[in-house]
């Protein structure tokens, strides 16, 4: 799908009398820390790494395999390579986990650039000025890219201190695993987006896209939680607290619901042991959750056993058992949908001639909805050894 309108395209830029090659070659200079000179092998032999580990370290980065006689690299990764010599023989750190820090450094500073790179688009086709002349395009970006690198770090930084937070926090006596965790973790994905995009130009998608990832950054950050990573149309998140996962839910439905740029959300939430790894998040809890966003109904928010044990109690929720559905990895996967205490329940009569009116299907699903309530909600006992537990 194409947006010939879109005057942000790249190719959409008018840039006169530039000489774009050169404009990159001054352009690569500043990022790349000088201009390339080296070769495969006299890349290795200046870095003092085998060659064998610098090609390996190259594709794990992402980049695009060169040939042994092209000249493509320069002092900038001749350090880079040193540096992780140095992680390697110095800080005990062992190859196959200097690898998988590479690739996923890789990944996620793929998805940075990427967006970074049509942001800086965007920002000279915002300032005609600077098409004048390589010059000022040049002297713009200088002055720009060091503010962002140091963002950057400073952005690092306090998420790593954010992250040895929760850590501390969650240890106990004992030495934590840091590499398994209990958490909720949340599916959000946007209902009939294929639909959508389908019939949107890329700018509106665009503006979707960022106002849905927007969305979920601040709503997911005020409580406390985190996004793991994006998937298009889908968020996914975690968070300790079942609470704080319940009101993140409810609150991205109804910001979503008053934004008339999204269209309705499905989310869902289970909790559980989650295994950490390098950023990402793995484990049944993880499947549970993202089975319940498939099967959820635009609108809706569906929680597991664990999360309906931990919210039942609560005044601020109100839940209702549905029909354990089969599901890939999981044939009797039970569900609740979850709703605020206050929020008005639809009517069950339409027009005001009565539940015999409504269609055969809704009344069908209201009886079984009933039916999975009595076998699945317990009567609470206030006596002492009372079974509080959703089953």
């Amino acid at each position: 799908m194409t947006d010939r309108g879109d005057p942000q395209r790249p190719e959409a830029l008018d840039v006169g009398d530039i000489d774009l090659a050169s404009l990159l070659e001054r352009f690569e200079r500043t990022l790349l820390g000088g201009p390339r000179k080296y070769a495969r092998a006299e890349l290795s032999g200046a870095a003092g790494i085998d060659p064998d580990e610098a090609r390996t370290m190259w594709r794990a980065l992402g980049f695009a395999t060169v040939e042994d006689d092209d000249v493509v690299f320069t002092d900038g990764d001749v350090t880079a390579l040193r540096n992780a010599k140095s992680l390697s023989e110095n800080l005990g750190i062992d190859d196959e986990m200097l690898t998988a820090m590479t690739r996923m450094l890789g990944r996620t500073f793929s998805r940075l650039a990427a967006w970074q790179g049509q942001l800086l688009v965007e920002l000279v086709a915002n300032r005609p000025d600077l098409l004048a002349s390589e010059d000022a395009i040049t002297d713009y970006l200088e002055e720009l890219l060091p503010t962002i690198q140091d963002i950057q770090t400073y952005v690092w930084r306090r998420q790593l201190a954010a992250y040895l937070s929760r850590i501390v926090s969650r240890a106990t006596g004992e030495v934590a695993d840091a590499g398994t965790s209990t958490a909720v973790v949340g599916f959000a994905d946007m209902s009939g987006f294929t639909t959508l995009t389908r019939k949107a130009s890329e700018a509106e998608l665009r503006e979707v896209l960022d106002a849905f990832e927007s969305l979920a950054t601040d709503i997911v950050g005020a409580h406390g939680g985190r996004i793991v990573k994006t998937i298009g149309d889908e968020v996914l998140f975690v968070v300790d607290d079942a609470v704080d996962a319940a009101q993140i839910a409810l609150e991205l439905q109804k910001a979503a619901s008053e934004d008339d740029r999204l269209p309705p959300l499905r989310i869902g939430l289970a909790a559980g042991p989650v295994v950490n790894r390098l950023g990402d998040v793995y484990g049944s809890t993880v499947n549970i959750a993202s089975r319940l966003t498939t099967i959820c109904r635009p609108g809706w928010v569906l929680v597991d056993r664990v999360m309906a044990e931990e919210l039942r109690d609560d005044e601020r929720f109100a839940l209702r058992p549905r029909r354990p559905e089969s599901v890939r990895g999981y044939h009797h996967l039970r569900q609740w949908r979850l709703r605020a205490a206050d929020e008005p329940r639809p009517s069950r009569h339409r027009g005001g001639r009565g539940e015999r009116q409504a269609p055969l299907r809704a009344r069908v699903e209201r009886v079984a909805d009933r039916a999975s309530e009595q076998l699945h909600h317990r009567p609470r006992s206030s006596g002492p050894g009372a079974d509080h537990r959703v089953t």
